[in-house]
């Protein structure tokens, strides 16, 4: 029992934190798209870049923190000789690709079409080289259950960078103007989108310092024979992180090379960046149902048979998501204003890149299957066949219809991912998920989401109140159906008095 209060514990530090951190990171899109307009194309710069940093991230920290885990809990092993390691593993590769990329910056910063800004490219590469070698210290502190530390500096990093961003695009703008002598020396207006690679260089190295006195202290030694099995068990993982990243940040690497304009396609790439962002509300919800929900489903496996169990997860899962999908399609009148007016002609790509964030939860619910059955190779073909479907769609069609290919191009990578991993998992480990139940939450969905979005309704406070009537009527058959009131147990207290 102890052992299960302490697994709740951490997991809602480490749930909350991550959680929290996305919510406060999100905050930095309104200061964004607010002061880098949609024609000046920065935002479209930011995008592009930091798709590219996820895709590196994963490339140099080629599946280590998983292997750290699964090495370091091994009997046979000694726990620090694994940590060391790692940490020379991983320090030295990411020291090597800084190298490289300063070494070669001007070729690099050209291939990129950001010739005229090299020190985009410079600021990142540090970044990410730095990033890549912190995900060692912090997978350390979750080994040593030091998850209150863990969770300050993630959040720390956050704060920090929030605070960053808003004084180099609020604080120093208004003192330039003001009293122009004090930030002029480090300060030129135009710079624009360089600060937001400024601020987050700035943040990463003041982690990076905070990791001094833990690194100091590990007692350093490297085991050849331990790292070769340790990429050994690594690689497919790799494999599968690669193939997963770039399904999610393909289409915005892509862009810049799929339009003739690089001008013009940091502008449509901003204006896709941004909306999409509004989005990414849905992913905060679905993130926070797994949170709450799977200690839940986990604490009744003693009750219910672990298949049955999944099936439950993944019909509330999926209830859940389109209840997000609605409230967010629903009000789109007050979250449209997250993001700048010029940004709202990619609102259109809203409810596609939200019904791929769909697929892309349900798939990775369906998950479960190879991995209790240890066939995880069969997540890196699905990952894999997804991605191409992704890469192949935007190449052939971001040239014809722009950045709405992307977000089609997205939606049917998660879809074919998501199909695949369900019709082999019924072969390999049958679940009896409730397919009725869902199609029936389904249908609904696309019932009440049709009047909503075409019934024109000129007030938007008459509009929000239609459409606040319908959401209810999905509420209620959610309650009718699957969430009667009196089994929450403060309502059936008061019922029963």
């Amino acid at each position: 029992m102890a052992n299960l209060k302490t697994l709740a514990k951490e997991t809602a530090i480490y749930g909350m934190s991550s959680i929290i951190g996305r919510f406060l990171n999100y905050l930095l899109v309104p200061l964004y798209t607010a002061k880098l307009s949609a024609e000046s194309g920065g935002y479209g710069i930011v995008t592009n870049i930091y798709a590219i940093t996820a895709l590196l991230l994963v490339l140099l920290t080629y599946g280590m923190e998983t292997g750290f885990f699964r090495f370091a809990n091994k009997s046979e092993e000694d726990a620090q000789t694994v940590y060391s390691t790692t940490l020379l593993s991983v320090g030295s590769t990411s020291i090597l690709f800084i190298v490289l990329c300063l070494f070669f910056l001007n070729p690099i910063a050209s291939f990129l079409e950001y010739g005229s800004h090299p020190e985009f490219v410079a600021m990142m590469a540090i970044v990410v080289g730095m990033d890549a070698f912190q995900c060692i210290p912090f997978a350390y502190l979750r080994y040593k259950k030091r998850p209150i530390k863990f969770a300050a500096l993630k959040l720390l990093f956050i704060f920090t960078n929030i605070l960053m961003n808003i004084f180099f695009f609020v604080w120093a703008p208004a003192l330039y103007k003001s009293n122009p002598e004090l930030v002029s020396w480090f300060y030129d207006p135009s710079y624009g989108a360089g600060y937001a690679f400024l601020a987050n260089l700035i943040c990463t190295s003041f982690i990076m310092l905070l990791f001094i006195p833990d690194l100091i202290s590990v007692k350093y030694k490297f085991d050849a024979d331990l790292l070769k099995r340790m990429l050994k068990y690594s690689f497919p993982i790799l494999i599968l992180g690669i193939a997963g990243i770039l399904n999610q940040t393909a289409d915005k690497i892509l862009y810049p090379f799929l339009v003739d304009n690089k001008a013009e396609a940091d502008v449509q790439l901003g204006i896709y960046g941004a909306a999409s962002k509004i989005a990414m509300i849905m992913a905060m919800f679905t993130q926070a149902f797994r949170f709450a929900y799977e200690p839940f489903v986990f604490g009744k496996s003693r009750d219910k048979d672990s298949k049955e169990m999944y099936a439950t997860a993944m019909k509330f899962f999926i209830i859940f998501t389109l209840l997000a999908f609605l409230a967010v399609m629903f009000y789109m009148d007050i979250l449209k204003h997250i993001i700048r007016s010029d940004y709202w002609p990619g609102l259109r790509v809203v409810p596609i890149v939200m019904a791929a964030e769909m697929f892309m939860g349900i798939y990775f619910n369906l998950s479960f299957w190879y991995k209790l059955i240890d066939e995880t190779r069969w997540g890196a073909y699905f990952s894999i066949i997804g991605c191409s479907v992704v890469i192949i769609l935007n190449v052939v069609f971001v040239p014809i219809y722009g950045y709405m290919a992307c977000a089609w191009a997205g939606f049917a990578g998660y879809a074919t991912a998501m199909i695949l991993s369900y019709v082999v998992g019924q072969k390999k480990y049958p679940i009896n998920y409730d397919l009725r139940r869902i199609g029936s939450y389904a249908l609904l969905a696309i019932i009440l989401y049709i009047p909503a979005m075409y019934i024109p309704i000129e007030n938007m406070f008459l509009r929000l109140a239609f459409r606040t009537l319908l959401l209810c009527l999905f509420v209620t058959y959610i309650i009718k159906k699957d969430f009667p009131l009196n089994q929450i147990p403060i309502i059936n207290r008061l019922i029963r008095k």
